[in-house]
């Protein structure tokens, strides 16, 4: 391989970045988008869950049963309804998530030691949110029984009793349980993998529509320096997407870096080879432009937003789907990054995220240099 080869390509490639200054624009704006509609749109977190009640007991039993949830930053109470059609108006136009209908004879059956139940509607068209606020609200009212229970042991018994059991939980890693902590770390693997792939999909498409490839093919330049000079400068804006990326995540989403900011560009840089051969190789395979552009989208964005582990846990799918994601190379980074970022952990304990990374990036590399060379001949 020829070094001035290789330079002649990546001066070229280099010249024809700068001249398109749209593209490089959208290069390096677009990342920073979609990390700031992500980073502030798609959030897991369930909080202030609105809440209609209808409470037809009005004791002060019942108020301080509320109290259990308007003192909750979990849920947010809304005006009192009087008959149950004012609570379905509210869950049909989603004013509200969730009804509670506190039954008249709340009082008096607690004051007699009986069991009262109290009713709870939950709007489960999203399913998700709604399993999780209805878990809050279970919590919510085993709290208070664990209360009245205790109460009610104290009086007969005359003395403070303690509850035989004690969960004291200790969260690791994410102590405030934001999900914003997790979202942003692999939310830099799917912008990587889109946009570098979108990048290097059209270079060789381009040069076929043009009409330029014939003189690249006339001269000594080999498949393997055309492959690493047109990946060159790239990989220089990738690697300048991902510096915007943590440093919005740091000062920006303030999502804590405990690991070491080397291992974060080294193993992105892995990652963004790997992406970049990519979508060069789809566009080697396609010669066409508009062909490469949607087909890089269906094989980058897609696989690392839905199959990665990002937006959703992959143990939760099918076996035959999570046989499928160990081929998506973005789950491998995104397990790099999540333990980077939150554990500050190393390659001691990822190095086989980052092997399988490495071997991905070869293998692409690769199968498009044999692809290029194909072509030539």
């Amino acid at each position: 391989m020829n070094r001035r080869r290789v330079w002649a390509m990546t001066r070229k490639e280099f010249l024809h970045v700068l001249r398109d200054s749209r593209s490089l624009a959208m290069a390096i704006a677009i990342p920073i988008l979609l990390l700031i509609l992500f980073g502030y749109a798609l959030t897991l977190d369930v909080d202030q869950v609105p809440l209609k009640v209808w409470d037809q007991s009005r004791t002060p039993d019942s108020r301080r049963f509320l109290s259990r949830f308007s003192g909750s930053r979990y849920f947010q109470l809304r005006d009192d309804a009087n008959n149950y059609r004012e609570l379905e108006r509210a869950i049909d136009t989603r004013e509200t998530l969730m009804a509670m209908v506190i039954p008249r004879d709340f009082a008096e059956r607690l004051r007699a030691g009986r069991s009262v139940s109290v009713q709870l509607i939950v709007d489960g068209s999203d399913s998700m949110t709604a399993t999780i606020a209805l878990g809050y609200a279970e919590a919510a009212a085993m709290l208070y029984s664990q209360s009245l229970a205790l109460e009610k042991m104290q009086r007969a018994g005359g003395r403070t009793l303690g509850l035989p059991l004690e969960l004291r939980p200790r969260v690791w890693f994410n102590s405030e349980l934001q999900s914003r902590n997790f979202i942003i770390p692999g939310l830099i693997a799917v912008i990587m993998m889109v946009i570098a792939a979108l990048l290097t999909s059209l270079t060789v498409a381009r040069e076929w529509e043009r009409g330029t490839m014939e003189q690249l093919i006339s001269t000594p330049v080999q498949g393997r320096e055309l492959i690493l000079g047109k990946l060159a400068p790239y990989f220089v804006i990738g690697m300048l997407d991902v510096t915007l990326a943590v440093v919005m995540g740091k000062y920006l989403f303030d999502v804590p870096l405990r690991g070491s900011v080397a291992l974060v560009f080294l193993m992105s840089g892995v990652f963004l080879a790997g992406a970049l051969g990519m979508g060069l190789l789809i566009s080697i395979l396609t010669k066409s432009q508009l062909l490469a552009n949607q087909l890089a989208m269906v094989l980058t964005f897609l696989p690392a937003f839905l199959l990665s582990g990002f937006a959703f846990p992959i143990a939760n799918m099918p076996k035959l789907i999570q046989a499928v994601t160990y081929l998506v190379p973005a789950r491998y980074f995104i397990s790099l990054l999540k333990g980077i970022y939150l554990k500050g952990i190393g390659l001691h304990v990822l190095w086989l995220e980052a092997v399988l990374l490495t071997v991905f990036g070869m293998i692409i590399l690769a199968m498009a240099e044999r692809k290029f060379k194909k072509k030539l001949e």
